[in-house]
């Protein structure tokens, strides 16, 4: 189990994106067999796209290429911070290391 699900915000704090460090972006998509992650804006890459039915002109797409789940932190309140579990009213729910706050 990830403790960033689809929807949060995360910074880039390492990796091969190295031109993409420090930047944030939103969780678009999580590869939980691979432990990768899509983020919205980083770590961009051009594709070349023959044309097709969805596709009539083709060309050149630049699109976001997954990185690897232990690059980015989750941001809470502006700052990255690490995330935790603890149960509140018989629910476990996540929470922000670094202030205590329960993550929606």
């Amino acid at each position: 189990m990830t403790k960033i699900k689809v929807g949060d915000t995360v910074r880039v704090i390492a990796g091969d994106a190295v031109k993409c460090k420090g930047k944030e972006g939103k969780v678009l998509k999580i590869d939980h067999k691979n432990g990768k992650v899509l983020v919205e804006g980083v770590n961009k890459v051009t594709k070349h796209a023959k044309p097709s039915a969805q596709n009539q002109t083709g060309g050149i797409i630049e699109k976001e290429a997954p990185i690897d789940i232990s690059n980015v932190m989750y941001v809470h309140k502006g700052k990255p911070t690490r995330i935790g579990f603890k149960e509140v009213d018989g629910k476990k729910v996540r929470y922000a290391k670094s202030t205590g706050d329960v993550i929606g």
